[in-house]
């Protein structure tokens, strides 16, 4: 009896409050633990939302301190679609980062799987000429490049000269693959040319399915490189307007809609979009072929 009447009121009225209690402190502590963690993604997720809600306004609402659409206009994404030359920019964006992805993965794998699984004479210095590339930025080639596709080439205007040299390998994609591949047990290679298999079938029935994570990290690196490219088209692709991507096409629509914030956010939705459904559905991939990637050296 003596230790019912010292129990706190509450818990004698209510014997669930004892769990509430427990479950109240519980989601305490995780929102303390992981309180970091909220601010950081609040600080990353809270530009977009902004860019977002500002697209759906009307054009003197954009002007105004209002955070939320009075009136949700989603017209706007379909005047974007109507200036004339987007969907020229959409399509040759596609080209470029589909094509190019393609062709710098097809190109970079055999290159870091020989890096990675043949022992010959020069690796090593191959693999610090690799790596030495990579520390080389591109705006110190860019003149005689452009000398040699404009002036001898005659391809100035188009994506050409940004599209091929992909054909012949990235420095990254290649250091990035070899260091995956690394990881890969030499057995399975050995056991694959104990059965009859050659350097190139062994490439491609064992290393390549065993390899996609790194393969998918490096597409998707490559692949929002050439989508986010500007540097390039403005280089090569300035002149020609049939021949710009996404990435120079935004800075001319913003030219021309510079007091249409609305539409100017609505374009730039409809230019982030695609890579952020790309990375979503492919981030698991992504990450685990980055982590794989310093298991071994």
């Amino acid at each position: 009896m003596t230790q019912v009447l010292d129990r706190p009121l509450e818990s004698r009225q209510d014997p669930a409050a004892p769990a509430r209690a427990a479950r109240r402190r519980a989601a305490l502590e995780w929102v303390a633990v992981h309180s970091l963690g909220i601010a950081a993604a609040l600080f990353f997720t809270l530009p977009f939302v902004f860019v977002f809600l500002t697209s759906l306004m009307s054009d003197t609402q954009a002007l105004s301190r209002d955070l939320v659409p009075h009136t949700w206009e989603w017209g706007n994404y379909r005047k974007v679609f109507d200036t004339p030359g987007f969907l020229t920019w959409w399509r040759n964006t596609l080209v470029y980062a589909g094509l190019g992805t393609a062709l710098t993965v097809v190109s970079s794998l055999p290159v870091a799987y020989a890096l990675a699984k043949f022992r010959f004479r020069g690796r090593n210095l191959l693999l610090m000429l690799v790596i030495s590339m990579m520390m080389l930025p591109p705006q110190v080639v860019v003149i005689p490049m452009y000398l040699f596709w404009a002036k001898q080439l005659d391809l100035s205007g188009t994506l050409w000269p940004l599209i091929v040299p992909m054909a012949f390998g990235d420095a990254f994609s290649v250091f990035l693959l070899r260091q995956f591949l690394m990881t890969v047990p030499n057995e399975y290679v050995d056991a694959a040319k104990v059965d009859g298999c050659g350097d190139l079938r062994t490439l491609l029935r064992v290393i390549v399915p065993m390899a996609k994570p790194g393969i998918a990290a490096v597409a998707l690196f490559q692949f929002f490189y050439a989508w986010n490219d500007y540097f390039g088209p403005q280089i090569y692709a300035s002149e020609n307007s049939g021949a710009w991507t996404l990435s120079y096409g935004l800075e001319s629509f913003k030219g021309m809609h510079h007091t249409d914030w609305n539409l100017t956010m609505a374009a730039t939705v409809l230019v982030m979009a695609p890579v952020i459904l790309v990375f979503f559905f492919a981030q698991k991939a992504f990450v685990e072929g980055v982590t794989l990637t310093g298991v071994k050296g």
